[in-house]
């Protein structure tokens, strides 16, 4: 018999905004914050950043477009679309941002989006922070795949993606329109049980 049901919410509406955005601990004094008013300068150099404009087509014109964007990632939340986190040591500046774009609590999925500042790059931030938010996704808000895509051009993504213990399924022909045309992207997922 079939049921006249509807399929379950993996996640059940208002978990999210029903709560703060936690701080997350990583290691070696590093830890995961939501974005303040006062990091828009930060914000701001990570969009002239080449590389992180290459890989992650960010483009912030303005100290000014960068608060906006910061007031977004706090309206982004409340809605339950995204789970955005500056990477910092306490008390400091942000040096990268990493968290959960596409967040779709119905279904149980999102899709992580990440960069680091050039000071920060290179000492196993990127791979930490990436399981850490991994772990919250999973365990503490119950989504049940998370994605991880980037350009094939993108080396040094997916070697973060695979440390962070994310399986390639797959080649996204065309998939993402860069500044230089469109990129092919390698498609990397987490769910539930794998770690």
């Amino acid at each position: 018999m079939i049921s006249d049901s509807p399929i379950p919410h993996v996640v059940p509406a208002g978990r999210m905004a029903g709560s703060e955005q936690p701080v997350l601990a990583l290691s070696d004094g590093w830890e995961l914050r939501p974005w303040q008013a006062d990091d828009a300068d930060v914000l701001f150099a990570a969009g002239q950043d080449g590389t992180i404009r290459l890989w992650n087509r960010l483009l912030v014109n303005s100290p000014e477009e960068a608060r906006q964007r910061i007031e977004r990632m706090r309206r982004r939340w409340q809605a339950e679309l995204a789970a955005i986190w500056a990477v910092a040591r306490p008390d400091g500046a942000a040096v990268g941002l990493i968290g959960w774009g596409d967040i779709d609590l119905q279904g149980g999925g999102a899709e992580i989006v990440y960069w680091l500042l050039p000071a920060a790059r290179g000492a196993g931030v990127a791979v930490e922070a990436t399981r850490r938010v991994s772990r919250w996704a999973l365990d503490d808000l119950g989504l049940h795949r998370l994605r991880l895509c980037h350009s094939t051009a993108n080396p040094a993504s997916c070697r973060v993606a695979d440390k962070a213990g994310y399986t390639l399924e797959g080649t996204q022909r065309s998939a993402l329109l860069h500044a230089d045309g469109w990129h092919d992207q390698h498609l990397h997922a987490l769910v539930q049980g794998d770690i």
